[in-house]
């Protein structure tokens, strides 16, 4: 029956119905009206599609969440749109964006990306207010998909909610990577970075002053294996097939994580499941499983010779941490994987970016580089070797080019995001528990209240009247703050400074004769542009 139909039957039977009204007896009680209309819905509902009226269902559902804000939030920017919010004005930068809103909506204020509210916090004050000041209110991890995927969804440390199962696993690692020499004086990892810094030197040697080349790939290896030297206990060859092609997995990771339909599904978790957009998804799997493969091998070949009393790496002191039955609650056989994927994605990407923005400066700012070369020739001399963590206090301007380095292109510029452990009142705001809350690090680092042309490369700003490094100045997050700070800062500070003072002392880096200079658009993103330059012995 049609609903044309269905309707002129219930008219004719309503006028009927009409006529027969002063008889009580035929006068249409309510039963038989409410069975009219249901047989008219019924007929409607054969003629109108399912989807439309799960769309309308979507559509309903998506304006009430737009219309039912949370009341007392920190101001928020003009132009944010029904279902994207304010994603069509943050752009591909984002960070930019933000740090430009601060001067007209402050420190505080939100914004929506797609139909999620979302905290951002700007400038030193803010930030260390929130981080350090709040620390035990700021330092949980939101729900976004793409970093739960990465994460196997709380199963690693650095993107685990903050929680007593968080603060076990992080005071592990933190022993533990001191035990393994993170750590200043005898008995560290420096001789490791070293033994790393000459193998890059003499690869780098190897392929001879006549061709130009990018550095990215030697960079990554040499990295890599300084984490492959406290997670595995051992190296590889920069030409090992198998250690190249584990590299190739993880940097395909990252690079996705960084992609377009990436960002899209940490906003809207639902594409993943529409074909032709989840492709990001998919690799990200894909990549993620064959690395826990190469993974599992090794632990379980540590397993098979483990000695708990004489551990000799990471996965030997978190093999020996899960026989104890008080940890099992926060070791299992199902996270520590993510663990060890912890230390190659946060150990071996930022560094390695950092390493090439520095070498990169170097080749726009040759000035520059020639400080550097000429205090580490009059400290170190003729001497062939690589430098030691004992000449960085008499190598002032090359720790203070490296810390430029990291103040000038920030590779995280807006943090890891932090959540709320529980309903907080922040500078006179509500923040309910679990809101996304982004720590723009950028504008703290380019904020011109503390850093006098912050645009400009010079590494004077963080030396002081005498010619010593400033150490800890205002307004400098490279490795965020409070609970969440990173947990490799000393590693890394090692690594950066052992592997860039020695590929200076031994290389001088300059563009090709007649090759043009990236464009600024190039300097202004998160990853360093890939630069073809020719690396001559000195």
């Amino acid at each position: 029956m049609t609903f044309g139909t269905c309707v002129n039957k219930a008219v004719k039977s309503q006028r009927q119905t009409s006529k027969d009204l002063s008889d009580p007896v035929k006068r249409l009680d309510i039963s038989s009206r409410f069975l009219i209309f249901r047989t008219m819905f019924s007929a409607l509902l054969s003629e109108v599609s399912i989807q439309i009226m799960a769309v309308a269902s979507a559509v309903f559902l998506t304006l009430l969440v737009f219309f039912k804000r949370r009341k007392n939030l920190p101001p928020s920017p003009s132009g944010s749109w029904p279902v994207v919010g304010h994603l069509l004005s943050l752009g591909r930068a984002p960070h930019l964006k933000l740090t430009e809103w601060r001067k007209q909506y402050g420190d505080v204020y939100t914004v929506r990306m797609g139909m999620e509210d979302v905290v951002v916090l700007n400038g030193y004050r803010a930030i260390k207010e929130a981080l350090v000041d709040y620390k035990d209110a700021f330092s949980s991890r939101p729900n976004v998909y793409v970093l739960n995927l990465v994460s196997g969804f709380g199963k690693d440390i650095a993107f685990t909610k903050f929680n007593p199962a968080y603060l076990e696993k992080r005071r592990f690692a933190v022993s533990a990577l001191k035990n393994l020499g993170m750590k200043m004086g005898p008995v560290s990892v420096e001789e490791h970075i070293r033994e790393e810094a000459r193998q890059l030197c003499l690869k780098l040697s190897e392929q001879g002053d006549a061709h130009p080349r990018d550095i990215a790939d030697s960079l990554t290896v040499s990295v890599s294996n300084i984490v492959c030297s406290m997670v595995f206990g051992k190296r590889y060859d920069h030409d090992d097939e198998k250690f190249v092609e584990l590299i190739k997995i993880v940097n395909k990771v990252l690079s996705q994580l960084e992609h377009g339909s990436s960002q899209l599904m940490m906003v809207f978790p639902f594409l993943r499941f529409i074909p032709g957009v989840n492709s990001t998804n998919r690799i990200l799997v894909e990549c993620i499983d064959k690395v826990h493969e190469f993974l599992r091998q090794e632990i379980t070949k540590h397993r098979e010779i483990l000695d708990s009393e004489n551990p000799r790496d990471f996965i030997d002191l978190i093999l020996a941490e899960l026989q104890t039955k008080d940890k099992t609650d926060c070791f299992t056989e199902e996270n520590i994987v993510w663990i060890i994927q912890n230390m190659f994605f946060a150990g071996t990407e930022t560094t390695v970016s950092t390493l090439r923005w520095g070498i990169l400066y170097m080749v726009l700012c040759p000035e520059e580089q020639q400080k550097v070369q000429s205090e580490l020739d009059s400290v170190l001399g003729t001497d062939h070797d690589v430098a030691t963590l004992a000449h960085r206090s008499q190598l002032p301007y090359t720790e203070a080019t490296i810390m430029e380095t990291q103040r000038i292109r920030l590779v995280a510029p807006l943090n890891a995001p932090h959540a709320p452990n529980e309903d907080t009142t922040f500078r006179g705001y509500d923040i309910p528990a679990g809101t996304q809350v982004l720590t723009n690090l950028w504008s703290a680092h380019m904020d011109p209240e503390y850093w006098t042309n912050p645009e400009k490369f010079d590494p004077r700003r963080f030396l002081d009247s005498e010619g010593k490094v400033v150490s800890r100045p205002d307004s400098y997050l490279p490795f965020s703050a409070g609970r969440r700070v990173c947990l490799g800062e000393q590693l890394a500070k090692m690594e950066l400074f052992l592997l860039f003072s020695s590929l200076l002392k031994h290389f001088t880096f300059k563009l090709p004769e007649g090759a043009a200079a990236p464009s600024a658009d190039d300097c202004m993103r998160v990853t360093p542009p890939r630069v073809i330059m020719c690396i001559t012995r000195r």
